[in-house]
C-alpha cells in the first residue's frame, strides 16, 4: 500500500464541518483533502490549489493543514488560484457567491471566498485571475501538493503542466479532480505518459485520481507533455496504460476504464478524425454509467462524425479542384 493510500483508512475519522462552504467536491474527496492536510503534508514545498472555486476544497484542505502537527501556519503557505469570478470562460457557478446568484453590479465571488475562508486566510496566499497571469512562470520553487480542478481547456493544462507540474519533486502529491471527465483527455494521457514515475494512491476518490511523484521525472517527459507533443496514437496507447492501473471509483459508482475509453475517443474528435471517434465512442452507449451521466457526449461525437465527408465525397472533392 501506498504512503497516501494509508489514508483511505482514515476516511471514517473525519467529521467535516457542516456548513462547509459551496463546491462541487464530493464529500469523500473534501475528506481526502482534509486528511493530506492533516497527515501528510509538510510545508517544505509549495502546497497549490488550481480552482478554489467557492472554496469548499480550500476549506477542508486548510482545516487540515491548521490540525497538522508539522505544518507552520506562521511560515507555510496554501496558494489558492481562480479566477474568482463568473463569465464566458470561467467554468465558475453563480452558486459560489453567498446569495447563490450573481449581483447585478458585480461577477466577482473573491469577497465570498474570503469571508467563508476567514479563520485561515493569514496562512492563504490568493491568486486572482488568468492563471497564465497570475502564475510566475520564473518560479522553479518545489511543488508539495498540487490540486488540479482547472484544466477544463487544452491551453490551461499547458500552463498547469509548464508552470507547476514542471516543478514536481520526489514526494509531490498531485491531485486531478476531473479526472472523469472525458472531454478532459489531456489529463488521462499526461497521467499515462508519467506513470514511470508515479504510484497512484488506490482507487480514484469518485471523481478524483491522487497519485505520488515516487521518482524524478525526465525533462524530455515534462516537455513532451506541456508541448502536446504525442501523436494520437501515443495518446491512446498513453490512455489504455492508465486503464490497465485504475477500475472503479472507491465507491465503485464509477466505471473508469469505460470513461477513459470515451476520453480516447475525444483524442481523435480534437484532431479532427470525427469517423475514427465515433468508432470508439458508439459501442460505449451500452454502458450503464456512460448512457446516463454523459448522453451529451455520444450526442457531440455523433453529430461531428454525422458532417464529416466520406471518403468518397473527399474524392470526389479532390477530382473536381484538379479540373
Amino acid at each position: 500500500m501506498t504512503k497516501l493510500g494509508r489514508l483511505y483508512s482514515l476516511f471514517d475519522s473525519v467529521e467535516l464541518p457542516e456548513n462547509l462552504p459551496y463546491t462541487q467536491c464530493s464529500t469523500w474527496e473534501l475528506e481526502f483533502l482534509y486528511l493530506l492536510g492533516r497527515h501528510h503534508l509538510t510545508g517544505q514545498g509549495q502546497i497549490v490549489e488550481l480552482g478554489s472555486g467557492g472554496g469548499g476544497s480550500t476549506y477542508a484542505l486548510a482545516l487540515g493543514l491548521s490540525e497538522s502537527p508539522v505544518f507552520d501556519t506562521r511560515k507555510g503557505r496554501l496558494h489558492a488560484y481562480d479566477f474568482f469570478r463568473v463569465g464566458k470562460g470561467t467554468f465558475a457557478s453563480e452558486k459560489f457567491f453567498d446569495s447563490g446568484h450573481k449581483p447585478d453590479d458585480d461577477n466577482s465571488f473573491l469577497a465570498d471566498f474570503e469571508r467563508r475562508l476567514g479563520p485561515f486566510l493569514p496562512f492563504i496566499e490568493i491568486h486572482a485571475g488568468d492563471l497564465w497571469q497570475t502564475s510566475d512562470p520564473e518560479d522553479t520553487t518545489p511543488v508539495e501538493f498540487l490540486h488540479i480542478d482547472i484544466a477544463k481547456t487544452a491551453r490551461v493544462f499547458r500552463c498547469v503542466s509548464e508552470r507547476f507540474l514542471s516543478r514536481m519533486q520526489v514526494g509531490t502529491v498531485v491531485l486531478h479532480q476531473d479526472f472523469a471527465g472525458p472531454r478532459l483527455p489531456w489529463l488521462h494521457h499526461s497521467t499515462g505518459a508519467l506513470l514511470p514515475y508515479i504510484e497512484i494512491a488506490g482507487p480514484p476518490i469518485r471523481s478524483t485520481l491522487a497519485f505520488e511523484v515516487t521518482k524524478p521525472v525526465p525533462a524530455d517527459v515534462l516537455k513532451r507533455i506541456t508541448e502536446d507533443d504525442y501523436t494520437v496514437d501515443e495518446k491512446l496507447a498513453l490512455i489504455s496504460a492508465v486503464q490497465d492501473r485504475i477500475d472503479r471509483d472507491h465507491t465503485g459508482g464509477i466505471p473508469f476504464k469505460s470513461v477513459l475509453e470515451l476520453s480516447k475517443a475525444y483524442v481523435a474528435h480534437y484532431d479532427g478524425q470525427h469517423r475514427r471517434a465515433w468508432s470508439i465512442a458508439k459501442p460505449l452507449q451500452s454502458d450503464e454509467y456512460l448512457s446516463r451521466t454523459r448522453a451529451d457526449h455520444f450526442e457531440q461525437l455523433k453529430k461531428a462524425y454525422a458532417k464529416e465527408p466520406s471518403f468518397l465525397d473527399k474524392l470526389v472533392r479532390r477530382t473536381v479542384g484538379r479540373r
